[in-house]
């Protein structure tokens, strides 16, 4: 592609809203990543004992295991739900894109 056509579709309206919109929702994921992953951390350095509570009478599982294993399965789906919307609705917005700097270099 010639830099004609990059330069339009730079100067698309819907190229900027692509980026607006993939930028939002990927710093909207990674806030949730950071607050939910740190929260986690000071739980561990500043109340470690609420984290050794075993989750039930007589159970072997402690709140902070059964709490890491939902985080964990928690940011995979995330990660999921990203490449879901990546692969759909910004695929097709950047297809959109390229279309119309395509049709006006023609």
């Amino acid at each position: 592609m010639s830099s004609e056509i990059y330069e339009r579709m730079r100067v698309n309206p819907k190229f900027k809203e692509l980026v607006s919109t993939r930028g939002r929702f990927a710093w909207t994921l990674s806030i949730i990543v950071l607050v939910l992953f740190y929260g986690f951390v000071l739980m561990v350095a500043y109340n470690p004992t609420a984290l050794g509570q075993p989750v039930s009478d007589g159970s072997m599982l402690t709140v902070g295991v059964a709490a890491e294993l939902f985080l964990f399965i928690f940011f995979w789906t995330l990660s999921a739900l990203y490449v879901n919307r990546a692969n759909t609705e910004f695929d097709a917005m950047t297809q959109e894109v390229i279309k119309q700097a395509r049709r006006e270099d023609k």
